[in-house]
């Protein structure tokens, strides 16, 4: 009688215990993130880790210039991004910024890079990219960062409103929202 009570509470314990680490394994584990479905020209050479995941949310102004060389023509220029770099939490972690595009952490390391590509997003969406990070400025988490890609892309695309001589000059802010996540050499 005392062996099948025994065994019995060994076994409830062993159960209890497993339910309890997969609970526990469920609650923390984050999925790594993967770039297999993104296309080829944005994805990140082997031999570099995930670093730092991060969204970004914000706006980028637009201007209404003229086409370089092309008389009578004009066109609503990229002037620059700014969003705050949330971590996937909501807690804000950095800030991203430009001209030159800049990510900055709040421990104060920042850093620039180059962009190396760009792949269409679905419509209404600013394009997936690549950048090439140049050394990071300050010490903490951006030291290291070899490359940064954006990803699920929302919103951001220029204005449809007219661009005309009427227009130059004017600005024009959006609002968007993208995934940044940075890497690091393995």
């Amino acid at each position: 009688m005392k062996t099948i009570a025994t065994r019995l509470s060994l076994a409830s314990t062993a159960a209890l215990t497993l339910v309890g680490l997969a609970a526990c394994g469920s609650m923390s584990m984050t999925p790594p993130y993967s770039q297999g479905a993104l296309p080829a020209s944005v994805q990140v050479p082997a031999g570099h880790t995930v670093a730092w995941e991060t969204v970004g949310i914000g706006s980028i102004t637009y201007q209404c210039d003229a086409k370089k060389d092309m008389a009578n023509q004009f066109e609503w220029r990229f002037v620059g991004p700014d969003a705050k770099l949330n971590d996937r939490q909501g807690k804000q972690v950095g800030k991203y910024f430009g001209p030159p595009a800049t990510w900055e952490s709040l421990d104060g390391s920042k850093l620039t890079g180059v962009q190396v590509a760009v792949a269409p997003s679905s419509a209404g969406n600013i394009p997936l990219q690549l950048v090439k990070a140049n050394p990071a400025m300050g010490s903490g988490g951006m030291n290291g960062v070899s490359y940064i890609q954006r990803v699920a892309t929302q919103g951001g695309v220029a204005p449809t409103s007219p661009c005309d001589m009427a227009a130059v000059g004017s600005k024009q802010v959006v609002n968007y929202q993208a995934d940044y996540i940075f890497y690091k050499p393995q």
